[in-house]
């Protein structure tokens, strides 16, 4: 599917606010309301728009430590790991790298002895290096149209 200028338009506004209605996207995008629900379900029927997700706070729900956690695995031990991992609400994401890292991952805890037993849990697994998270002077933000090149 080709991401044409009123996709981009889309992508941004629902990236700006995924609780727009289709009326605010529609005008956002230029189209009509039945327009814009059609290219919508075909951006989300192409993957492209893989689903609009709420933006929470950790540190307002518990979570009081942030992590980035990177971790050297053998390959014997990497798909139980995966596993592992998938069953850890601790692991907000995890990213199979290239580099001194197999797999780097964005974890938070409850608190330095929870994040210690995170760690603990998949030490058996590979050696680990943890940085904690002091502060995020970017965020995670929406994508931008790429620059043609």
């Amino acid at each position: 599917m080709e991401v044409d200028d009123k996709a981009w338009r889309l992508i941004s506004a629902l990236q700006a606010d995924g609780r727009a209605s289709l009326k605010e996207l529609a005008e956002a995008v230029g189209l009509s309301v039945p327009a814009t629900l059609e290219r919508l379900r075909r951006l989300q029927e192409a993957g492209v728009v893989r689903g609009v997700h709420a933006d929470i706070d950790p540190t307002k729900v518990g979570y009081g430590v942030r992590a980035v956690v990177g971790i050297n695995v053998p390959q014997p031990g990497k798909k139980a790991l995966i596993d592992k991992l998938r069953q850890s609400p601790q692991v907000l994401e995890c990213h199979h790298v290239s580099g001194n890292d197999s797999y780097v991952m964005q974890v938070v805890a409850r608190d330095l002895p929870d994040l210690e037993r995170f760690l603990g849990d998949i030490n058996g697994y590979g050696e680990t290096r943890t940085s904690i998270v002091f502060s995020t002077p970017i965020p995670l933000r929406g994508l931008a149209r790429p620059e043609a090149g």
